[in-house]
């Protein structure tokens, strides 16, 4: 029995998700401005009740936005392996960071019978009417990683705690500039923001933002670019389209060439580590050297280049998000749903996409440091010693 099936029924039955998205509670962050994501015991979301549909019956669309980028090579890979060893069909599609392109992807795997797309959108914001379409066919739908917006056709979200993410970068930043010691500087800051089309990216820079800020406007921490947000409501003003680790160079090139002809930065926040790569390059060909004289350099994702930067002095730390743990839990998600079971979710008050607050999951980060990389990264599994050169 397909998962098309088994929604149709539940329609008919009366009951809804949102009705039981509504009844779940989480905890909010303690001392939470709002922009944050808030957290708390593990909820559930009660799917319709119906009868289970069988996983070889189930055809999962898998839209990734990129290959460009390492991490999202390896989302779809792993998911698509997850399924396929759950007895799952899939179609995993790249997009190459053309809206467009997705788009018609998506087209096509309502076409070709999709019971449950698994969305890492590039444009939040744009998928309204193929997802309208979706819903027509009982297509159910889960944002992975990235939140999609201005839909109601979104019906779970799985994703890390990203404020958290931006949390762990600036405080970072303070303990390694000893700023709650009392280390009055001051420090040159240079802050970047992500893609302004990626809805994490402004939770990952509110994370951050809200630890440094303060620092910002008593001057312990200057930037001297001036491009330094009044508010988290301003980050895409230094924001770094579709997150090109070339669009981070020139601009960081920019900075340098035009602000530094007499000083030195000392602290650059990168939100994650494509940021991180470009500006590293950029350092290096202005003639920064690893050691004293390189600046603190943040990162996320634990890409494999940035890790060897790492390793290098190239770059100070990466806030990991193992992605493994992620399509566990999607791949949970879809068994609950196709099961009729009740589909996990911890936090079912923070990601408003401006239509409705979709049901989500929230995994932890962790930071990674050059001096934990063999215990978090190599014990792990998630590199082998010889990739890394140790």
């Amino acid at each position: 029995m397909s998962i098309r099936f088994t929604r149709v029924a539940a329609v008919i039955a009366g009951t809804s998700l949102m009705l039981a998205s509504a009844t779940a509670c989480s905890s909010e962050r303690d001392g939470d401005s709002g922009d944050g994501a808030a957290t708390g015991g593990t909820d559930s979301t009660a799917t319709d009740e119906a009868p289970a549909a069988d996983a070889g019956d189930t055809l999962v669309g898998i839209a990734m936005p990129t290959r460009s980028l390492e991490r999202w090579n390896n989302d779809g890979a792993n998911l698509e392996t997850l399924l396929g060893d759950l007895g799952y069909e899939t179609s995993l599609q790249y997009a190459d960071n053309k809206v467009d392109q997705q788009i018609t992807q998506l087209q096509n795997m309502i076409n070709q019978g999709a019971d449950i797309l698994v969305i890492a959108s590039i444009d939040g914001t744009a998928l309204g009417p193929v997802l309208e379409a979706a819903a027509a066919e009982g297509i159910t739908v889960i944002a992975y990683d990235r939140l999609i917006n201005g839909t109601e056709n979104v019906d779970y979200y799985a994703t890390f705690d990203n404020y958290e993410v931006g949390q762990l970068q600036g405080q970072y930043i303070i303990d390694q500039l000893g700023l709650e010691d009392g280390e009055e500087g001051p420090f040159n800051l240079e802050p970047f923001a992500g893609s302004p089309d990626d809805n994490n990216a402004k939770f990952f820079f509110s994370g951050a933002w809200d630890l440094l800020l303060p620092y910002v406007e008593s001057g312990v921490l200057t930037v001297p670019s001036g491009k330094a947000p009044a508010s988290n409501d301003d980050w895409t003003t230094i924001g770094i389209q579709s997150w090109e680790s070339a669009r981070a160079q020139s601009e960081m090139d920019n900075r340098l060439n035009s602000f530094y002809a007499d000083g030195k930065v000392d602290v650059v926040l990168s939100p994650n580590d494509s940021l991180a790569l470009g500006i590293a390059q950029s350092l290096d060909s202005q003639g920064y050297t690893p050691g004293e004289d390189w600046p603190i350099l943040t990162g996320q994702d634990a890409d494999l280049a940035n890790v060897k930067n790492m390793i290098a002095g190239m770059q100070s730390m990466t806030v990991w998000k193992d992605t493994r743990t992620l399509g566990q839990q999607v791949a949970t998600m879809i068994e609950q749903i196709v099961n009729g079971e009740e589909v996990e979710v911890n936090d079912t008050e923070t990601y408003d996409n401006g239509v409705k607050v979709v049901p989500s999951y929230l995994l932890p980060p962790q930071v990674v440091t050059p001096d934990t990389i063999e215990a978090d990264l190599v014990e792990s599994g998630f590199y082998d010693a010889a990739e890394l050169g140790l």
